[in-house]
């Protein structure tokens, strides 16, 4: 299995598994490793020129996260994809996404509003060029720095972790005709 890394430099100072984690975990949520597929945990530190432990404590993340299927003795595979938990994740972003933005409301300046329309460009011009990997990235900015405009410092981390069901549908959706831009229609 051949994995897309070649562009992954990683920071010997700092530990591997969480540089090796969001990489893995990228190539999930875009499709790059499939629903069902088995992640070859030598291949990936072959590749990165690494030991398998780092992997090891990277996938163990994954699978914290429902993103991926360990069988013990056997293969570990990424997971397939749940409807009930794609509704869960829309349920909880929602949910909390909607309660940041209530607070941020009443904390909201000037500087606010231009760093949250600096993002909106950025995200329409990746939705202009249907680079959607980009663009999903900008979403996730805005709502982000909503999160730091309501000074909650860890909801962004725990709808980070919530959504990751969600975000697997929603690199297979926004190529669709329309999905990108209901998504800044609603932030605007």
């Amino acid at each position: 299995m051949a994995y897309d890394l070649s562009s992954a430099r990683l920071d010997r100072s700092r530990p591997l598994r969480d540089q090796i984690y969001p990489m893995v975990r990228g190539l999930i949520l875009t499709g790059a490793i499939k629903p069902g597929e088995v992640i070859d945990e030598k291949a990936i530190a072959a590749q990165l020129q690494v030991s398998r432990t780092p992997v090891r404590e990277a996938v163990k993340r994954l699978s914290d996260e429902h993103l991926v299927d360990v069988v013990a003795q056997s293969a570990t595979r990424a997971a397939r994809m749940d409807r009930r938990e794609i509704e869960e994740s829309f349920l909880i972003r929602r949910a909390l996404e909607m309660e940041s933005a209530a607070q941020a409301a009443t904390r909201m300046t000037q500087e606010h509003a231009d760093r949250l329309h600096d993002i909106l460009m950025r995200h329409e011009r990746a939705i202009e060029r249907r680079h959607y990997v980009e663009a999903i990235a900008q979403d996730d900015a805005f709502h982000r720095e909503i999160t730091a405009i309501s000074d909650l410092p860890r909801l962004w981390s725990t709808v980070e972790i919530s959504k990751a069901q969600l975000d697997r549908c929603r690199h297979l959706m926004l190529p669709r005709a329309g999905q990108a831009e209901a998504t800044l229609e609603q932030h605007r």
